[in-house]
């Protein structure tokens, strides 16, 4: 059986041997920099060099890069799906081309993995009225000795990479590589197009080829780059004859413990095993968010608000396996201390962080279930009644029997009911609910979420010249902190709105109220001393050097930074906004200090 930890050896030593270099990985969580609240594919972080920028380490490279994908989240559950998963990925940055990419990849596949070379089935772009057919990596997948009748033409949406609404940018075909899970066909023809499930996309190339133009018209690129993903979790699957991606090592010890605390079986109780799959999967990724180097915490904001849904919807499924919530943490440290130990080693630093803030949310979560229990009685007990009211009014009367969008969405949205467990219970009670209402409430709810994400980097509910005060009183304060405390101390959460700011950092003590008098009395000195703030872009390797820190994690030594200065005072890495001058915050106020989890303390102040 290979394990996780040997797959990755084994990607990283292929293409290392065909002189590409391992750039390692960088943080789930985005910077700002990307549209996107996480990664969600290898490449994501190398956008600016696919899009001609020079990348310091060469022009061919390599990694494994954690992703966090939610769009497909009601899809966890079957054998295949995750929302927390690694990709092995190699670049060229217009170097080699098709010739030596797909030699490359099915001598991995075949060589080095032992796939079935008859088995392989490959997908290539069947060509519109702006690009033509990529007859070109047919003939060389056939010239490999892939079957021709393994070989699939399918449209843009499946077999063409572009960026959305750009003009000017790279985009290009892709060849996509499939494997079955097993050799039971569902009808004559099932092949990659079938919806049985047998067959599961393992990897792309994705060819660079082209210049988006206006219209819709596309222009052969000087300087071709390839672009390769390749599943870590699904690859894993193939390699051990599994069809499950459970039975891995990534879940294997997970599962076997959530098989003993419930007593029931994994194999044999389908309700069990699609409960143990959703609560496995959704810890691991809370563990790898709360874990991560620019961690986050639950919230009902943003990239915070992902990580409640997942640890909620984990919880829920607790109630369908009969366990007692707390047995995520378990779940947790199996992840932290035996899957991801030697790959991801900050985990095993912040482990009792994590689960403290796991065990935070699954007692803030059990507090709402008692709460919004009361809740859906109170709208079982209101329908009833004007039920009986009406029938007894006009005896034609057709009775309601479901529960409405409007009041589910509320069960959801105030008490945190995730809407499978309100239809369930409805369904204990012989009622229905208005799921597509449902769908509507929260789609207005996700439009309010991504304005409300789009705003908040740097902890930013909404962007204006108040919370830009606060957001630079923030960075005094850490000064502050980190002058008392030492330069170990670093921001751990921020919230601010236009009232208060709310800033979490690591320390081992409560602070005393001579502390907190001394922060106090450094953060107005700097506010008196009227300090211009400015802002300057350099490479990430030369903003270190000169001072320069914060919560960020560059792609490269040379990548560009946004560094705002605060005098000799603060010096920090971060996407602003601020203020000119420190005269603009006014007065800086503590309101209160407290714990905000094991080990990080918790920061409320005011601007007057």
């Amino acid at each position: 059986m290979i394990t996780s930890k040997e797959l990755r050896e084994k990607w990283i030593k292929f293409y290392e041997e065909r002189g590409h270099v391992n750039i390692g990985a960088v943080s789930l969580i985005g910077d700002g920099t990307t549209g996107v609240m996480f990664n969600v594919a290898g490449m994501q972080p190398l956008m600016p060099y696919l899009l001609g920028k020079k990348h310091p380490k060469g022009t061919r490279l390599c990694n494994v890069q954690g992703c966090v994908r939610t769009v497909d989240i009601d899809s966890v559950g079957d054998a295949t799906h995750f929302t927390f998963f690694e990709m092995m990925g190699n670049w060229s940055l217009g170097d080699y081309f098709k010739k030596e990419k797909t030699k490359w990849s099915l001598e991995l596949l075949t060589e080095v993995f032992g796939f079935d070379k008859d088995k392989i089935c490959s997908t290539v772009f069947e060509g519109n009225e702006s690009a033509p057919r990529d007859e070109e990596t047919a003939e060389l997948l056939k010239g490999l000795g892939i079957k021709p009748e393994n070989i699939f033409y399918l449209d843009k949406s499946n077999n063409w990479w572009e960026l959305e609404g750009t003009v000017g940018t790279p985009c290009g075909p892709d060849n996509e590589w499939f494997y079955p899970r097993h050799d039971n066909k569902c009808c004559p023809t099932c092949d990659v197009n079938c919806d049985c499930g047998r067959y599961v996309e393992i990897g792309n190339d994705v060819y660079m080829q082209y210049k988006k133009l206006e219209g819709g018209k596309y222009a052969e690129l000087d300087n071709k780059n390839v672009d390769t993903g390749f599943g870590l979790d699904r690859l894993l699957l193939f390699l051990n004859g599994l069809t499950d991606g459970y039975k891995t090592d990534l879940f294997d010890g997970a599962v076997k413990y959530l098989e003993q605390v419930s007593g029931k079986s994994y194999d044999n109780d389908l309700k069990a095993q699609k409960a143990i799959r959703i609560i496995a999967d959704h810890t691991r990724t809370a563990v790898m968010l709360i874990g991560d180097v620019n961690g986050i915490t639950p919230s009902n904001t943003g990239a915070g608000y992902i990580l409640r849904r997942l640890l909620r919807r984990a919880i829920r499924y607790c109630r369908d396996l009969e366990i007692n919530s707390n047995e995520m943490t378990a779940v947790a440290k199996i992840f932290i201390e035996k899957v991801y130990d030697s790959a991801y080693p900050l985990l095993l630093e912040k482990e009792e962080y994590i689960v403290s803030e796991i065990e935070k949310e699954i007692k803030k979560f059990e507090t709402a279930l008692g709460a919004g229990m009361k809740e859906f009685d109170k709208c079982i007990t209101g329908m009833e009644r004007k039920n009986a009211f009406m029938s007894a009014k006009d005896p034609a009367y057709v009775p309601e029997t479901t529960i409405s969008g409007k009041q589910a969405f509320r069960l959801y949205d105030t008490f945190g009911f995730p809407l499978e467990l309100t239809v369930e219970l409805a369904e204990e009670k012989g009622l229905t609910v208005d799921t597509a209402g449902f769908d509507e409430a929260f789609k207005a709810h996700q439009e309010l979420s991504k304005a409300q994400a789009a705003a908040a980097k740097g902890g930013l509910t909404e962007r204006n010249e108040i919370t830009a005060r606060y957001h630079t009183a923030t960075h005094i304060m850490l000064a502050g902190l980190r002058k008392m405390f030492g330069t170990g101390t670093e921001q751990k959460g921020s919230n601010i709105n236009e009232e208060r700011m709310r800033f979490d950092f690591n320390l081992d003590h409560k602070m005393t109220e001579e502390e907190l008098k001394t922060l106090e009395a450094f953060v107005n000195k700097a506010i008196a001393d009227e300090i211009e703030i400015t802002c300057t872009e350099l490479p990430y390797n030369k903003a270190v050097a000169e001072g320069a820190y914060g919560v960020f994690t560059a792609t490269s030594e040379d990548q560009p930074v946004t560094v705002y200065t605060i005098g000799d005072v603060d010096k920090q890495i971060c996407g602003g906004p601020h203020a000119k001058n420190t005269k603009e915050l006014g007065t800086f106020k503590i309101m209160k200090e407290e714990s905000s989890s094991s080990g990080v303390r918790r920061i409320k102040a005011v601007l007057k």
